[in-house]
């Protein structure tokens, strides 16, 4: 079910891969992952608030050690993903992933693999149950978008 609540992000990058690129060089100014992860705890410091009615099972993600939600909006031509967790770690990952998946169409998201993830080290500095949760969620989201091609 997607939620038509016609939000915009008013920092829309040009195209999923742009933010993957920008993403890359502000990771790049920092010199270690204890930077890193602050960074990440403030990006998720900065997410829009979200609505205790979204926390429903409907729009949980599984496969998360931490309590997460996912809520889509719009349609195949711009989808708009809400998120939040409960933890400040996983709240950063959720601001990133947005910035690359959120206001994109169906057909970019369900093409574009989270390269980023890669390239700035995450997947070596994550825990295996945030990997795991951070896979749960790119799953979630792809899902959404597969559904809204369909």
């Amino acid at each position: 079910m997607l939620r038509d609540n016609g939000a915009m992000n008013d920092t829309t990058t040009s195209s999923a891969a742009q933010a993957q690129s920008d993403i890359a060089e502000e990771f790049a100014f920092f010199g270690d992952w204890t930077e890193r992860y602050q960074y990440l705890i403030d990006l998720g410091k900065q997410l829009p608030a979200f609505p205790e009615a979204w926390k429903t099972e409907e729009y949980r993600v599984h496969g998360c050690q931490s309590l997460v939600w996912l809520v889509p909006s719009g349609d195949a031509s711009n989808m708009h993903f809400d998120a939040i967790s409960d933890s400040a770690i996983v709240s950063g990952l959720i601001a990133l992933v947005l910035r690359v998946y959120s206001n994109r169409s169906a057909k970019e998201i369900v093409a574009t693999e989270p390269q980023f993830i890669a390239t700035i080290g995450l997947a070596k500095h994550l825990s295996p149950t945030r990997s795991n949760g951070l896979a749960a969620m790119l799953a979630k989201l792809k899902g959404y978008a597969a559904q809204a091609l369909a």
